[in-house]
């Protein structure tokens, strides 16, 4: 039985839903296309209507992970009525944050399987994560344009870093300890900087996957 083209673009957009989850929660391998698409509600037969391959679902989910971490981020800074860097650490540094993999951050996640991934699923990362840079530069404190990136970046590392420790420990004292160190590590070096002109405004648009 045929479905609609509505009917094939939701179920489409459930199976990137559910992707994106259960990548983050159980890892890129951790999962394979029948046990996905079974979470998804849908058959096995039917993924290969939807995606070329399982790196083709990789790379999508993966972008699509990202663009909307990045959104979400964005948000929290845009809503902040203080130093939005401040009110990022707390946000990213947050138990809840490092405790549900499955809605958090996908480099946190899966930056070290995303390493081992084709050039499709590295360059759909990368262009979704680049905006998210571009924009952290606009907040963060620094007497040039170089000298922000490289702040922004090294802000960025840090906060993924504290959670991949954070989670990777055994030890719920040193978990705590490591995000609440780095927070205050963050909270020390930064200081209010409204940015010329309102918060940059970034595309939202998914690029589409290189030919490995």
């Amino acid at each position: 039985m045929r479905v609609s083209r509505t009917k094939a673009a939701e179920n489409r957009e459930r199976i990137l839903d559910v992707a994106t989850r259960l990548f983050r929660e159980r890892g890129i391998d951790g999962i394979g296309v029948a046990d996905l698409m079974k979470s998804a509600g849908l058959t096995h037969g039917g993924f290969y209507g939807h995606f070329r391959s399982k790196d083709d679902l990789v790379a999508q989910a993966c972008g699509r992970a990202v663009q909307k971490m990045r959104d979400s981020w964005i948000k929290v800074l845009d809503q902040t009525t203080g130093d939005p860097v401040h009110a990022l650490a707390d946000t990213y540094l947050a138990a809840k944050h490092r405790d549900n993999a499955g809605r958090g951050c996908t480099i946190a996640a899966l930056g070290s399987e995303i390493a081992r991934q084709s050039t499709a699923v590295r360059h759909i990362v990368t262009e979704e994560l680049k905006p998210f840079i571009d924009y952290l530069s606009a907040i963060v404190q620094g007497s040039s344009a170089s000298l922000r990136r490289e702040r922004a970046i090294t802000l960025y590392a840090s906060l993924v870093g504290a959670i991949v420790i954070a989670r990777a420990v055994d030890d719920a004292a040193f978990s705590n300890e490591t995000l609440h160190a780095v927070a205050n590590g963050i909270r020390s070096k930064s200081t209010p900087r409204p940015p010329k002109g309102g918060k940059k405004r970034i595309a939202t648009r998914t690029p589409r996957a290189a030919k490995p």
